[in-house]
């Protein structure tokens, strides 16, 4: 029996202090919108109907910024410089009680195209637990969990964090070949960010004075 795709959600990790960039990255300006605004679109537009949005620094920034937005759920970590591990455990336990598996993703990779997002669903709907996106044999964001894997969620090594999981169930993992660079293309500091605004948007990124 396959999988329902309106039964995924994803959750979105934002509660880093974005110490490489010097900026906060989420409220960074990315075309006509922000960083978290174009990674929450890309989610949705790919057929996910929920979002949890994991925020810690400047918490309430985030916040009152997608405060117009009903599908999103915000969980909080209450220490922003914890391993990404602690994140991906307070967006499980914020999941609602109806998504059968969820897409995880960094707020750093904005330029993914919602065809990735689509392809790794129809993957889990045919019956895969565990689905990467792969570009060249290099893997990328997001990626989705079947939720039947909760538990080990909850419990990832914080040192290796989802790595750990896909490494223990290697033999379940489905690597599905998509036509985007952009699933392995993050902002972690200004001049990536710089780079990918011009590539993606045909024109310089907004200066220094949006930190």
């Amino acid at each position: 029996m396959e999988n329902d795709p309106g039964s995924v959600a994803a959750i979105l990790l934002a509660a880093g202090q974005s110490s490489r960039m010097g900026a906060f990255k989420p409220l960074l300006p990315f075309g006509k919108q922000t960083v978290i605004e174009s990674c929450i679109n890309y989610l949705k537009q790919g057929g996910v109907e929920s979002v949890v949005v994991v925020v810690g620094h400047r918490a309430e920034d985030i916040r009152n910024h997608l405060s117009r937005d009903d599908s999103i759920r915000f969980a909080i970590n209450p220490d922003p410089t914890s391993e990404m591990a602690a994140s991906i455990a307070v967006g499980v336990l914020a999941l609602r009680h109806t998504a059968h598996a969820a897409l995880i993703s960094p707020v750093d990779y904005p330029a993914i195209p919602p065809s990735v997002v689509s392809s790794l669903i129809a993957q889990w709907s045919r019956g895969s637990r565990l689905v990467k996106p792969t570009r060249s044999g290099k893997g990328g964001h997001p990626v989705l969990v079947d939720l039947s894997l909760r538990e080990e969620l909850l419990h990832l090594d914080p040192a290796l964090g989802l790595k750990s999981l896909f490494a223990k169930h290697r033999d379940e993992v489905i690597s599905v070949e998509v036509d985007s660079p952009y699933i392995a293309r993050d902002i972690d500091t200004w001049d990536d960010y710089r780079g990918l605004y011009e590539e993606i948007h045909g024109k310089a990124a907004p200066g220094p004075d949006h930190k």
